[in-house]
């Protein structure tokens, strides 16, 4: 009988968390919007892919959710309803174990640093389908935005040096709030 409240209690702690997480992927990324595809957007989603596994696709969803509230459910928006899904599968790939050791630091930055740059090819396919691209104007439009690809791989490996004190944080958190 007692179990019922407890079970109804986490599961109220448990949205509200991945509502704010939600919510705070995207003021962090409106904060460096000025800055040419630089963001934390992939730090919060690996590092909450680590601790909290499928869990971590409703902030993810709640962020691209407010991105089209916010920015407008332009044509651009529905590539965010996968592309941010790729890294966190990516991310669930990883074992867990790399996200708490000294090789996360660098495996982490890399990885989403890699993840930045290959950001254009990623929204290539919507974005061919969108203005009726054929394969070659799709390979011109890959390039032409490989410098704005550069800047999100410089900042993507910066932000990537981030996850694992995120991740060791958060873990600490649910240890102590998620009881």
């Amino acid at each position: 009988m007692n179990s019922k409240p407890k079970n109804k209690t986490r599961l109220l702690f448990r949205l509200i968390l991945y509502a704010m997480l939600g919510a705070l992927m995207f003021v962090a990324k409106e904060a460096v919007e000025f800055l040419p595809n630089i963001h934390p957007v992939g730090l919060f989603i690996l590092a909450f892919t680590a601790v909290y596994r499928w869990g971590a696709l409703v902030p993810i969803y709640i962020f691209v959710i407010l991105c089209g509230i916010f920015d407008g459910f332009g044509t651009w928006w529905v590539m965010y309803l996968y592309v941010w899904a790729v890294l966190w599968g990516v991310g669930m790939l990883i074992p867990k174990k790399i996200y708490t050791s000294k090789w996360g630091y660098p495996i982490l930055a890399i990885v989403n640093g890699l993840y930045g740059l290959s950001f254009g090819v990623l929204c290539a396919p919507w974005e061919a389908i969108v203005r009726g691209f054929d394969l070659k104007q799709t390979l011109v439009w890959i390039s032409a935005g490989l410098t704005f690809d550069i800047y999100h791989l410089a900042g993507n490996i910066a932000a990537g040096l981030l996850v694992v004190p995120l991740v060791l944080l958060l873990t600490k958190l649910e240890r102590i709030y998620a009881k």
